[in-house]
């Protein structure tokens, strides 16, 4: 490991990244990380890197994979030659051996497209959930800051997001020819909590929820804020919580199943 007042190596901060680091030399980072502003920046741009390298990989990957409808229009030709005139009766045993043989054949293919489409990609649902984030696309990402930092700057509401990032996000959602309108396009960890500007934090939340809203995860926002802030709660427990799962974190720390009426 390097000195303390030298910077981290970029194998050092990618050993981190990976979780492969050893625990003394993890803790040794950890301290340095968090009195070196430079070396937590190039740590955020590595794993940002990693990241787009993933998702690049992926989407070419994707592209390569061949379409689906051609098995399906295959199955749909076959079906449609059983309605056609039958063959004499003598020959209809062999006619419906032949027809089953290659109807098994053609859903055989399907099942096998299918299976391999889902080893590449996640299957997507159709619409976005709509409390609750997809943590196969939003398991929620973080600056790397400490408590007297956070609480150092003002309270931080969720920021614009540009447009062509929401677009990557409804993509990512399998939902790209959405009404804009419908959806917000949310931080899961909001940056009053130290939550990244990283598609990996963002999420399309639909405006049709009734109950598990935009307003009460703001207040539970709030309340997490402030109690990382008065020293009653750890800023990592605090972010690893809304982003495992911020209904149950909100009836934990409000100890009640349903949201509490706002305050007029």
């Amino acid at each position: 490991m390097k000195h303390e007042d030298s910077h981290l190596s970029d194998q050092e901060l990618l050993l981190d990244v990976d979780g492969e680091l050893s625990t003394h030399d993890e803790k040794l980072v950890r301290a340095h990380l968090k009195a070196c502003w430079k070396c937590r920046a190039r740590r955020q741009e590595l794993d940002r890197a990693i990241a787009d390298f993933v998702r690049f990989h992926k989407a070419e990957s994707d592209a390569k994979l061949p379409p689906i409808t051609g098995p399906r229009a295959l199955l749909r030709a076959q079906l449609a030659a059983s309605d056609v005139k039958q063959p004499s009766r003598w020959f209809r045993p062999l006619y419906r051996v032949r027809w089953v043989a290659v109807a098994a054949c053609s859903l055989l293919i399907l099942a096998l497209l299918v299976s391999n489409v889902g080893r590449h990609r996640p299957l997507r649902p159709r619409v976005a959930i709509v409390s609750i984030p997809d943590s196969r696309f939003t398991p929620g990402a973080a600056l790397l800051v400490d408590q007297r930092q956070l609480c150092s700057q003002p309270n931080v509401k969720n920021k614009a997001v540009p447009v062509d990032l929401q677009r990557k996000v409804l993509e990512e959602y399998g939902i790209a020819g959405a009404e804009p309108r419908a959806y917000e396009i949310d931080y899961l960890i909001t940056p009053a909590l130290g939550g990244a500007d990283d598609i990996r934090n963002l999420w399309p939340q639909s405006h049709s929820a009734t109950t598990w809203n935009a307003e009460v995860k703001d207040a539970l926002e709030d309340r997490l804020r402030q109690m990382v802030c008065d020293g009653n709660l750890d800023l990592t427990e605090a972010q690893q919580e809304i982003a495992k799962n911020w209904i149950a974190a909100y009836q934990k720390y409000f100890r009640t199943d349903t949201p509490l009426p706002e305050p007029r």
